[in-house]
């Protein structure tokens, strides 16, 4: 893989169960294969590792400019209104050339919910006699 200095986070919530997150690294191994040359990586908030803070402090240590927080999250509760920017905001100080962005949840995208939509009518066939 070229070296690049830009990284791509895929950030989900975590938990203690470790099939749990099988369906996340299914989601990473699909944006890796749509961008060969981007490295893509997988963090937890909780209970899980690789942890956020660790991900982010690894890119620093690294020399990365770049690293895009892309938050698998439908809502934007405390997590992402408090959290995760603190997190950020604490990487930054210790690698002031480290930029760190922060994409909206992916419950703000259409598409998630579009997705979301139709897998609820599939659910709901046939309940409506």
């Amino acid at each position: 893989m070229p070296h690049t200095t830009r990284l791509l986070v895929l950030l989900a919530h975590g938990s203690r169960q470790p099939e749990w997150a099988r369906p996340f690294e299914t989601v990473r191994d699909s944006v890796q294969a749509a961008h060969p040359n981007l490295p893509v990586r997988l963090a937890f908030l909780e209970s899980m590792q690789p942890a956020l803070r660790q991900v982010l402090e690894e890119a620093g240590r690294d020399g990365l400019g770049l690293v895009r927080v892309a938050p698998l999250f439908l809502g934007s509760g405390g997590h992402l209104q408090r959290d995760i920017p603190n997190i950020a905001r604490e990487v930054q100080a210790l690698y002031p050339a480290l930029q760190i962005e922060i994409a909206p949840p992916a419950g703000d995208d259409a598409d998630v919910l579009a997705a979301l939509a139709a897998y609820a009518v599939r659910c709901a066939s046939g309940l409506d006699g």
